[in-house]
């Protein structure tokens, strides 16, 4: 009997709401997850589904169309999202039905730019784990749909580590990326023409680490670093990861051959995350005064971000330095510096001490302009928590980062408009089918998520065979030699 009773009073609820006359308003905003009030997002995203936070039923009025929630989700139809990116500004409304009366919260806007992303982002999903990596891999997302699909993952290759995937100007047809532990070594693909690489060599502190590809994908600049952890028990940075020694190289892809000079490796510094301008004369990175008492003193390490000319003939970085941005002037560091495509911005995460940033909740994503030096306010992309890697679109319209800003403990890949003027529009979670569902369900962090301008179709077998497999070919390290180009 008590079943038949709340069975006929769940019917009376929805019966009763059934019709939807607007009697009353509710003077605040409505809250919704992911938090899309007032963002911009490109014309070719996939819809944009959320869900109602609040009670009892609820629907959305967008122009004359009426979408019910189903469990509190909002989901667009494919035709109706289509036509809405036509527009520049949609206007939403969320309506909820409280003892019979639909009351109507304060409208808000979604605005669409014509200024398309790159259709694929590329990134590792990484459980919380501080030492481990089981369940590993790296995974493409199309996001003109939902589609996502492994590239390749550590089920099929020994259960090792693989970070630190690189695509040359958004290229899927040339990548990069380190294989750790078991078949261990850099996996270079070209074209899908794949070779294994051992870039450790006797005059380099370790193996490849971070990349970054010149713009003609004749070289690829690297850091080597001697990487330690230590866990926090008194401190809100749960892990602090931090080097003992560290330089940047560059490799010639061509030649097989590793590069450097004495600005970019000086046993006084600490040298580390290259990035080079989009005209390829001019190779940056993050450098700071070596400390010897490690880790006792890793917060007296902070690092400023230098410039220096780079022979594009020849391979080899310049023998002078520019300082591009003195933080340690005023007690902070620097790492992962990106510059814009059109060559007009330069983002970097800012944080206090140290280079690894992707712990530290104080980091913030600066924007300086390259045309006068000056810090751009960009408040807009930052939370209370960290934000720290970040990739530009092809086109400098979009930039692409992870926060922890959600939970404290995972980061997700949220999106930002940035216009001519460099300046940042409110960032959006990237969508999913149901953002709810899935977001608050992952139990792994996003992880390097990279914009790419087609899919990537290396498959998850050629790599799993190049890795296993494939005879590993040893770098040579030639100091500053200069290297003739045919």
């Amino acid at each position: 009997m008590r079943c038949i009773i709340f069975i006929f009073i769940g019917i009376s609820i929805l019966a009763s709401c059934s019709k939807v006359e607007i009697t009353g308003h509710i003077d605040s905003a409505p809250e919704i997850f992911p938090d899309y009030k007032e963002v911009t997002v490109p014309a070719n995203i996939v819809s944009l589904n959320f869900s109602y936070l609040g009670d009892g039923p609820a629907m959305l009025i967008v122009g004359d169309r009426h979408i019910r929630a189903k469990n509190g989700l909002f989901r667009f139809p494919a035709r109706l999202w289509k036509s809405l990116m036509s527009k520049e500004r949609i206007e939403m409304t969320v309506v909820t039905c409280t003892n019979g009366e639909w009351k109507s919260y304060r409208p808000f806007n979604i605005y669409v730019s014509q200024d398309k992303i790159d259709p694929y982002l590329v990134f590792r999903l990484i459980p919380p784990g501080y030492q481990g990596w089981k369940n590993m891999g790296i995974y493409k997302r199309n996001l003109e749909s939902y589609s996502r699909k492994a590239i390749i993952t550590n089920y099929i290759s020994g259960e090792n580590c693989m970070n630190c995937h690189s695509f040359a100007n958004r290229d899927p047809s040339r990548m990069i990326l380190h294989s750790r532990a078991a078949f261990s070594g850099t996996l270079l693909s070209i074209d899908s023409r794949t070779v294994k690489l051992d870039t450790k060599t006797d005059s380099t502190v370790s193996p490849f680490v971070y990349p970054y590809w010149h713009p003609s994908g004749k070289f690829i600049a690297f850091s080597v670093n001697s990487t330690k952890q230590v866990f926090l028990n008194h401190d809100p940075n749960r892990v602090e990861v931090f080097d003992t020694a560290s330089d940047v190289i560059v490799y010639d892809v061509e030649n097989n051959t590793v590069i450097a000079s004495e600005t970019t490796k000086s046993p006084e510094h600490f040298e580390t995350f290259p990035t080079f301008s989009p005209d390829g004369k001019w190779l940056y990175f993050c450098t700071s005064k070596a400390v010897d008492n490690m880790p006792e003193d890793y917060r007296k390490v902070r690092y400023g971000l230098v410039r220096t000319p780079f022979d594009e003939e020849k391979g080899i970085p310049g023998d002078t330095l520019e300082v591009v941005y003195d933080a340690p002037a005023d007690s902070m560091s620097v790492s992962f510096p990106r510059i814009s495509p059109d060559g007009n911005y330069l983002a970097f995460t800012l944080h206090g001490y140290g280079n690894f940033s992707v712990w530290h909740k104080d980091a913030d994503i600066r924007i300086m302009s390259l045309k006068d030096g000056t810090i751009i306010d960009s408040s807009r992309l930052n939370s209370d928590d960290v934000e720290s890697y970040h990739c530009w679109s092809s086109n400098s319209r979009w930039l692409v980062f992870s926060s922890r800003r959600d939970d404290g403990l995972f980061t997700k890949p949220y999106i930002s408009h940035i216009d001519a003027d460099g300046n940042a529009s409110k960032p959006f979670l990237m969508p999913q089918k149901n953002p709810i569902k899935f977001y608050r369900n992952l139990m792994f962090s996003y992880n390097i998520p990279e914009l790419v301008s087609g899919n990537v179709k290396l498959s998850k077998g050629k790599i799993n065979h190049s890795l296993r497999k494939s005879e590993i070919t040893h770098v040579q390290y030639l100091g500053n030699k200069a290297v003739n180009h045919q």
